[in-house]
């Protein structure tokens, strides 16, 4: 398998699953911004819409999409348990999960990274998706991460994303205008999951450590 993925991104939710799944792929870096491959190669020619990740398959199939490349990976490895069985209610809070966090949260960002061009709509955008993080504060009471006791998919996408905001107890990577530092929960579950070994790895690989 080979994984193209620019560090910082949302991809590096895939590269926490890898690691934490213990699965070898080779890991091809891309310049988001300028569309290109490091070391040579227009990343166009791979991925005709231009984002990361991407995955391919030693076949040559190709897979889009975080969230389903993710729940590809948590199938080869089930009992890494970042995925419940198909077919179970489990599963489907798990897909609740991941869609909240491509639609609500992901695409949230957006407008925050984009300031110049979105104009005015960052006022508008700005505090509905710190709403967003106020409730996800709030699902996280009394428990160690997204869905209960166990690390998922769902916590490594959303600990990709967070990274981008701002709060003094993290390493940010994008520096959207948005203040998290008053969200004691996420704050707990960020710092639970950063100390992870295989975040740990993924963080010094895609230089972020220390």
């Amino acid at each position: 398998m080979k994984l193209y993925h620019a560090p910082g991104s949302c991809s590096q939710a895939v590269h926490i699953v890898l690691r934490e799944a213990g699965l070898d792929a080779g890991l091809i870096e891309v310049d988001a911004r300028k569309h290109v491959i490091v070391g040579g190669g227009d990343f166009y020619e791979v991925a005709p819409l231009g984002y990361v990740p991407l995955l391919v398959l030693d076949d040559g199939v190709v897979l889009r999409e975080g969230p389903v490349i993710m729940q590809y990976l948590a199938d080869l490895k089930p009992a890494s348990g970042l995925a419940p069985a198909n077919g179970t209610m489990a599963r489907y809070r798990l897909q609740e999960w991941l869609n909240f966090l491509t639609s609500e949260i992901h695409k949230g960002f957006l407008p925050l990274l984009y300031a110049v061009a979105a104009g005015k709509y960052v006022d508008t955008a700005r505090p509905k998706l710190l709403a967003r993080f106020m409730w996800i504060d709030q699902q996280l009471e009394g428990q160690r991460y997204l869905m209960g006791e166990s690390f998922t998919l769902a916590d490594a996408y959303l600990f990709a994303l967070t990274g981008w905001g701002k709060a003094a107890w993290m390493k940010s990577v994008y520096n959207a205008d948005i203040d998290l530092n008053g969200l004691g929960n996420v704050r707990q579950w960020y710092e639970r999951v950063r100390a992870r070994p295989a975040v740990q790895e993924v963080l010094e690989r895609e230089g972020f450590g220390g």
